[in-house]
């Protein structure tokens, strides 16, 4: 490890960022909102805070919005689950395996490709777990920082088994794959002076330095807060007991009661770590300098229809609304509809229809709103020829004759004397 990541001063609480936070997004696991963490972080001293639900991002628009209110550096990411083989396979007896793996948003284009793994784990990898794999991490790799994890890691887990040739391969992978953006995280628990520490993620500890010594990969040091106070354990256990089924006085119950997962005050952190290894601490400040994403919020966000090159939304729609005007209103069959053009198509239409269709497409094109209907008309049409049942038309939508014309709707609007506003 480079000597210019160790500091020369005295570390601050400003200089630690705890990136490895679960809030109540990670469903009857984490017990801590959003809100308060971000005060509880600011309160003591931390200039940013990540978030690392498992397996989902369900968290990240309300903390992107929170933090930056409060002057906080919002840190987007998930604890991914690692397929024991590969995401798509699903056998009993050799898939429920799983491990954890801490990702981050460095950029927009990793929060682009965090929300790329989230939708493949949950759709596609769902095995006990929304999983993913190591194929997909290459493939989507771009943007991301990520950190070894838990214990319950690849990593951590091979080393837990004494199985070190294996944890040096692993980490040797994904230092491959993600360079200098790969840490090996360690967990403050497992540092020999913690208050109520874990004695085999102490050995781990001190096999993951020796590890990242080895291979020169920056560490870092987590909390793997699950809860915001100390105090606030007892209810996460009762949580906990909600999560699988058990009460409180069953023995042989899921428990984390003896560890310290709440947000920890930094001082601590950095008495523990200051002497022992600085850059552990220090790093956590790095990697939150590295992640800067901007999300634009409160805008109408419609997709481009693919259109033929140098065809128009504005007149790929006109086409094919009075392609279905022919239809519905010209006497022609819709195989005989789609072979005409708008003007051949206007010359079967009414006065009356082709007044209301240019008013309604006049206001249509001022709104923006012509690859919208576009859009609607292409899923509606695809389910109803797959004998999907929809309504015939509800609210405005029902008074458009243009949604008519493109089968959105099957009402109308002249015959009932609908209103398009």
């Amino acid at each position: 490890m480079s000597d210019a990541k160790k500091n020369d001063t005295a570390l601050q609480p400003s200089d630690y960022v705890t990136l490895h936070n679960h809030t109540h997004y990670s469903l009857l696991d984490g017990l801590q909102k959003v809100g308060p963490m971000v005060d509880h972080v600011k309160d003591l001293g931390m200039e940013a805070v990540a978030i690392t639900d498992h397996g989902t991002l369900s968290g990240a628009i309300e903390l992107y919005k929170t933090a930056n209110a409060k002057g906080i550096k919002p840190i987007i990411g998930m604890e991914t689950y690692i397929a024991a083989r590969s995401h798509d396979q699903k056998e009993a007896g050799k898939d429920k395996v799983n491990y954890h793996l801490i990702l981050l948003a460095m950029n927009n284009t990793g929060y682009e490709n965090l929300m790329r793994l989230s939708t493949i784990g949950n759709l596609e990898g769902y095995y006990y777990k929304p999983r993913i794999d190591h194929a997909l991490l290459e493939k989507y790799n771009e943007g991301l920082i990520v950190l070894s994890g838990c214990i319950g890691g690849e990593v951590g887990d091979a080393l837990r088994r004494d199985q070190v040739e294996q944890a040096m391969e692993l980490a040797t992978w994904y230092k491959g794959v993600f360079g200098d953006r790969y840490y090996i995280e360690l967990q403050d628990h497992g540092h020999p002076d913690h208050p109520s520490g874990w004695d085999e993620q102490k050995k781990v500890n001190a096999k993951l330095i020796e590890l990242a010594q080895k291979l020169d990969i920056e560490p870092v040091v987590t909390m793997d807060s699950h809860y915001r106070l100390h105090e606030d354990q007892e209810a996460h256990e009762i949580l906990l007991c909600v999560q699988t089924g058990s009460f409180l006085d069953d023995e042989n119950r899921m428990s984390l009661s003896n560890f310290e997962l709440h947000i920890a005050d930094p001082k601590d952190i950095i008495a523990r770590w200051e002497s022992m290894l600085p850059q552990a601490v220090s790093n956590t400040k790095a990697i939150a300098d590295r992640c800067a994403i901007t999300i634009e919020l409160d805008k109408i966000l419609i997709p481009e229809f693919p259109l033929p090159e140098g065809v128009t939304e504005k007149f790929h729609l006109d086409e094919t609304v009075y392609q279905g005007l022919a239809f519905r209103y010209g006497g022609k069959t819709e195989e005989e509809a789609q072979e005409l053009t708008k003007e051949q198509a206007e010359e079967l239409l009414s006065e009356q229809v082709l007044e209301r269709t240019r008013f309604e497409s006049q206001i249509i094109d001022q709104m923006g709103f012509n690859g919208y209907f576009l859009i609607i008309a292409d899923f509606m049409i695809w389910g109803k020829e797959r004998g999907i049942v929809f309504g015939p038309g509800r609210g405005s939508a029902a008074g458009s004759i243009i949604a008519y014309a493109l089968r959105i709707t099957e009402l109308d609007p002249l015959e009932y004397d609908l209103l398009f506003e």
